[in-house]
């Protein structure tokens, strides 16, 4: 995953250098004057509305439901635990919806604008119906009643939560000029998420070659993006407000917990079944100082 986030990085930093010195190059040639660019920066908040699929996705992994390999004390052999009633139904389910936030830092030439989208939300949480819940050995479900409740355990119970960010680098293009008061702007952009659980209680997952009980944590994985979306702006300089809305495209990768993917996981309780769908339409306001380019600062010190 790591890996796959430098890769990202580092293509758009060579990319960014290859431009660059393509238009150093060509600057006396007219491509571009370099004293005209002017940087950005963007403070947004939007309205995410989450695909059937995606918060399906959502509420299937983080209520995942599995069984946990447990040896009480004075006994060398683990036994297999599940719990006595579903887990899940004792928690709210998460909703389809929440709220994105963005920070853009970027540049402007002309028309032409580029920037990179930082974009994160706060943590969605389904607090715990109790601190424990009862569970009793697999093979106790064909034994007597009296046998079975003397086996019963308790184990721990955890908030469940789930929380998303990443980035992308957009392009973008003042489509009525660069100085009009109100301006549309249309933008796409590629880039990375991450998107991370906290499961309801502790588990043994297992593939069948690897075995692992996951912990009091969260767990990732990552996807890569593509972004589109359309702004309406009124620009009164150096700041601009605008509306805008969009959609976001991601896939993600298999969740590994503790090595073992959770959707090779032989000892669910239920079955886990999922497109890993993380796709999200929007609608949000968003706020940009734009800054002076070089030009403008040697006009001004001209007066």
């Amino acid at each position: 995953m790591k890996t796959k986030i430098t890769s990202f990085l580092k293509a758009a930093v060579l990319s960014v250098l290859a431009l660059s010195t393509v238009s150093l190059a060509e600057e006396d040639n007219g491509f571009y004057e370099k004293d005209h660019v002017r940087g950005f920066l963007s403070f947004g908040a939007d309205y995410r509305l989450m695909t059937d699929e995606f918060a399906s996705y959502v509420n299937k992994t983080a209520f995942y439901e599995g069984t946990r390999q447990f040896a009480e004390a004075g006994s060398e052999e683990a036994q297999t635990y599940q719990a006595d009633k579903s887990i899940s139904k004792g928690y709210s389910k998460f909703d389809d919806y929440y709220l994105g936030l963005h920070v853009n830092i970027g540049a402007q030439y002309k028309q032409f604008l580029t920037w990179m989208d930082i974009n994160f939300m706060p943590t969605q949480v389904s607090e715990r119906p109790g601190k424990t819940y009862n569970s009793s050995p697999v093979a106790a479900a064909d034994a007597d009643e009296d046998a079975a409740s003397s086996t019963v355990m308790k184990f721990p119970l955890y908030d469940v939560k789930w929380f998303s960010y990443g980035a992308d680098w957009m392009f973008g293009w003042k489509l009525f000029g660069e100085h009009t008061f109100i301006n549309v702007i249309p933008a796409a952009g590629i880039g990375f998420n991450l998107i991370n659980f906290h499961l309801a209680a502790d588990y043994t997952v297992s593939d069948g070659s690897n075995s692992a009980d996951t912990r009091d944590r969260y767990y990732s994985t990552f996807a890569s993006t593509f972004a589109a979306e359309v702004e309406v702006r009124l620009e009164l300089d150096p700041i601009a407000i605008g509306l805008y809305a969009g959609y976001r495209y991601i896939r993600y990768n298999e969740l590994d917990v503790e090595g073992v993917l959770l959707a090779d996981d032989l000892n669910g309780s239920r079955t886990y079944d999922t497109d890993n769908d993380g796709d999200t339409f929007c609608i949000g306001l968003r706020v940009t100082w734009i800054f002076q380019s070089d030009w403008q600062k040697k006009q001004h010190d001209k007066l």
